[in-house]
């Protein structure tokens, strides 16, 4: 067993900071072997604490070299302070003194990327939620907030470009090769915004002029090949800023707004104060590189991080179990923001699929917790979906419990009231109560309440008394830590139609108890219920629709988030019915109704062709494997199979149709018009490809070879490799890495479609391809795009009778944990929900679980998620 104890951390077990930190001036010596770090930290007893005569305590790295001590100048010794298990102890301290402290860091073998370390080249940081004391000794905890100053110095030719927050105050050269920069930001913030950059780096620049007339320099950097990368995201930049101002009345407050490039990165991007680190993948974009869901992927995150300035910079968390607070309420706004940019109801569909899919898993798997944890071991395993998508959701509840306008004051109320601290998520929602009148404290059991709450509808009609009544009730199994839950408050946004579509009723209702009745009077006929419309909560919902109702509402629903959801339903009904008939031996069939809905909606020219991509996509493998109560990943595969392959033969020449509808040969643009057609171009590509002809291989190859844009090339490519033309397949593949094996990004992608190819010998593809000269091990993305795509996408292959995925999975895990924990614990997830499988592949994860368990020293990171899949 892991001998290495690791300490839980309960947020019942809070205290306010001891001690304050008014004022932090850091200055960095960045050398090739090692970088000098000089703190000077000006330290209060913090007034609202009792007890002065606690000892300073700071956190540490365990491997950071500590060089000097001094407080008021007067140089410590060894005696002087006890430095143990990360923590840097000093008793009998002032109440007021200004503390030194120098370390010696390695940069170059930092491989954790958390901290300071070194990336192709390039210095970076990353300090959210624990890396700053990876830098200096430091109560580097969120409620602790003070104004820096830092000054980096480095040799001028090899690092021409030294960023920091705030803005630019002094530079200098010493004479010997080298410069300086010092960086002023006047805002206090928690030293997990934090962030250094040092290297040689192109820039492309812009400037934005706020409402109230402020100028603001907009400055992206990334290496000078990926110049040509940058305007999307400066265009995005710009977008987000506009919408900040009109939405929530936000202005930008520095006079300098700085993104960089990093292509080592554990994340997606860091909001650091006027100065975000970006992972490449999020920030560079161009037509012949880049998806179109790439370019999306690159809006949304530079408005996330952009909006984090006030949701999360200028407000921040108190504590780490209060994450939610800022990421689920700038998920929620970067979701609206995308929303007013391109199709509302396809991005509701997009969001809601990930919801369903991944983060209704976590709430039902080992890991299962609260948008607000109420305790942690390694708090970077927090940073999930249930934090983040789901707090979103719990966000989006409010605002349409509140609608818009009360909802606008709240944060409103909520930024002013709370400007410059750190607060909680009960302080967000008694800004919602104040300007409300409400009582919310209900609602806040969403906060506290770990698992998927149900909704059983049933509903009885009255021909005679024309009374409609549905019956709502809510539930919520139990989840680790919490066995019983108490009713939620939650909107119920319904609609109700007649046969012929017609609009009798739409409106809210919203749920308090266990369970509830709602009557509709003057109903002439018994009417089709459309209920949680816009997926008004993040719920399971179970009313018994029968095909003929869903069909209807796939039809005429008003509500465009419910007409494709009905056909997911109809399709998952289906799809279930094939997985019973391929277990039982029986012959598997495919719904001529469904092939009648379908074609409808394929030759229907007036709908949007992103709505129409979305409805005709079957759910995925990895979705059925949620809703079912005992996974088989055969059948699961097997009828998922066929009845796409069905589709595609039934509907043939209606998929040639739409396809060379939508293939107009226009010039490529991002906007969502230009998108939809393109998804349902490379849909239709899709099926026809499924059905396995061989003047559908040519017309996939045709379009591999005469796109100019990669969201066509990729598309051709992935249903080629994915496909029986194995020939041909080999022969893209490596004309695709022979034109762009230069290009990372596009690398990653060509890793992926190999790792996520469903065909036989998967596993060894994936063991050659980590061999390859474009794989690096130490890259998150890299690993994401093998390990990640193989584990999470080609599920088939992952869960192999034979158990080789899990060995292969446990073998990298194991490696990883310790060069990067952070990444190890995430790659871990598809071996927690083995409880989940038939027992001959449960007992295999199991073990593999085991082995990992029984390792003598693990990182906390993935001993806390070991240990609590295995209870």
């Amino acid at each position: 067993m892991s001998s290495k104890q690791h300490e839980t951390i309960y947020l019942e077990d809070y205290q306010p900071p001891a001690w304050l930190i008014s004022h932090t001036e850091l200055r960095f010596e960045l050398e090739e072997e090692q970088t000098l770090v000089r703190a000077q930290l000006r330290i209060q007893a913090n007034p609202a604490v009792a007890d002065k005569r606690k000892p300073l305590e700071l956190f540490g790295d365990e491997g950071m070299e500590l060089s000097r001590l001094c407080i008021d100048g007067q140089i410590l010794e060894a005696s002087d302070y006890q430095r143990e298990a990360g923590c840097l102890r000093i008793n009998n301290v002032p109440e007021s003194f200004t503390l030194e402290c120098v370390t010696r860091l390695l940069p170059h073998e930092n491989t954790a990327l958390e901290g300071l370390y070194k990336s192709d080249g390039m210095f970076c940081t990353q300090c959210e939620a624990e890396g700053f004391r990876r830098i200096t000794f430091f109560p580097d905890r969120p409620d602790v907030m003070s104004i820096f100053r830092t000054t980096l110095v480095a040799d001028k030719a090899r690092y021409p470009v030294l960023l920091s927050n705030g803005n630019p105050v002094d530079t200098g050269e010493d004479g010997e090769g080298r410069h300086w920069v010092t960086w002023d930001d006047p805002w206090p913030k928690p030293s997990y915004l934090f962030a250094l950059v040092a290297g040689d780096l192109a820039l492309l620049e812009d400037h934005y002029t706020t409402t109230s007339g402020r100028e603001v320099a907009l400055r992206i950097y990334a290496e000078r090949k990926d110049l040509d990368k940058l305007d999307y995201a400066m265009q995005s930049l710009k977008n987000a800023m506009r919408w900040d101002e009109e939405v929530y009345g936000r202005e930008y407050d520095l006079d300098i707004y700085m993104i960089v490039a990093v292509d080592f990165f554990n994340m997606g991007a860091m909001e650091n104060k006027g100065l975000n680190i970006f992972n490449t993948s999020c920030v560079l974009a161009h037509p012949r590189t880049t998806t179109d869901q790439g370019f999306q992927r690159v809006e949304g995150v530079v408005a996330h991080e952009y909006f984090h300035n006030w949701s999360g910079n200028r407000v921040t968390c108190r504590d780490w179990f209060q994450l939610s607070l800022k990421e689920g309420f700038t998920v929620f706004r970067d979701a609206e923001f995308s929303a007013d940019m391109n199709s509302r109801t396809v991005k509701r569909i997009e969001d809601v699929t990930l919801l369903r899919t991944a983060q209704f898993a976590e709430d039902a798997g080992p890991m299962a917790h609260p948008v607000r944890p109420e305790s942690y071991m390694e708090i970077s395993n927090f940073y999930t979906l249930t934090v983040y998508e789901k707090g979103a959701e719990v966000v989006r509840m409010l605002h349409t419990l509140l609608g818009a306008e009360l909802f606008r004051k709240g944060s409103d109320l909520y930024f002013e009231r709370h400007d410059g601290q750190a607060v909680t998520t009960d302080d967000f929602v008694a800004a919602m109560e104040q300007v409300s009148g409400r009582d919310l404290s209900q609602f806040k059991r969403w906060y506290s309440q770990a698992g998927t709450p149900r909704l059983q509808v049933h509903d009885d009609y009255d021909p005679q008394s024309g009374e409609y009544c549905l019956t709502v009730r809510q539930s919520c199994p139990p989840s680790p830590g919490q066995d019983h839950k108490q009713p939620y408050q939650l909107p119920l946004s319904v609609g109700l139609l007649a046969e012929d579509g017609t609009e009798l009723y739409t409106g809210m209702l919203e749920l308090t108890e266990e369970e509830q009745q709602f009557r509709f009077d003057n109903i002439a006929r018994r009417p089709v219920p459309s209920l949680l419309r816009g997926f008004s909560a993040p719920v399971k919902l179970e009313y018994d629709y029968t095909d003929e109702q869903l069909l209807m509402l796939l039809r005429h629903d008003s509500d465009g988030f419910n007409r494709w959801d009905a056909g997911q339903r109809l399709c998952i009904r289906l799809l279930q019915e094939q997985m019973l008939r391929y277990r039982d031996g029986l012959a598997m069939s495919c719904s001529e109704a469904l092939v009648i809905a379908w074609r409808q909606l394929l030759t229907d020219e007036s709908l949007d062709p992103a709505m129409v991509a979305q409805c005709l996509r079957l759910p995925s493998e990895a979705q059925l494997g949620e809703l079912a109560e005992r996974i088989d990943v055969t059948a699961i595969h097997e009828a998922r199979e066929f009845m796409r392959k069905a589709l595609a033969q039934a509907l043939e020449q209606e998929w040639l149709q739409a396809y060379q509808r939508c293939d107009t040969g226009d010039d490529y643009t991002a906007d969502a018009e230009a998108i939809g057609r393109r998804s349902l171009k490379n849909l239709a590509l899709s099926y026809l490809m499924a059905a396995g002809r061989e003047p559908w291989l040519e017309l996939a190859r045709q379009q591999y070879e005469q796109s100019d844009n990669m969201t066509d090339q990729l598309a051709a490519l992935t249903l080629v490799a994915h496909s029986e033309f194995r020939e041909t397949a080999d022969e893209l593949l490596q004309a695709f890495y022979q034109q762009w094996q230069h290009e990372s990004l596009v690398m990653n992608q060509w890793l992926a479609v190999q790792a996520s190819d469903p065909t036989e010998g998967a596993l060894q593809r994936v063991n050659s391809l980590a061999q390859h000269p474009v794989f690096d091990a130490r890259n998150p993305n890299k690993l994401r795009s093998l390990i990640g795509a193989f584990c999470g996408q080609n599920l088939a292959s992952f869960h192999a009778e034979d158990g080789s995925g899990y060995v292969w999975l446990a073998d990298w895990i194991l490696t990883l944990d310790r060069q990067n924990p952070q990444v190890a614990s995430r790659l871990l997830t598809p071996l927690t929900r083995w409880k989940r499988y038939d027992q001959g592949r449960a007992a295999q994860m199991q073990a593999q679980l085991q082995r990992m368990m029984d390792t003598a020293e693990l990182s906390a990171d993935v001993y806390e998620v070991v240990s609590k899949s295995l209870v």
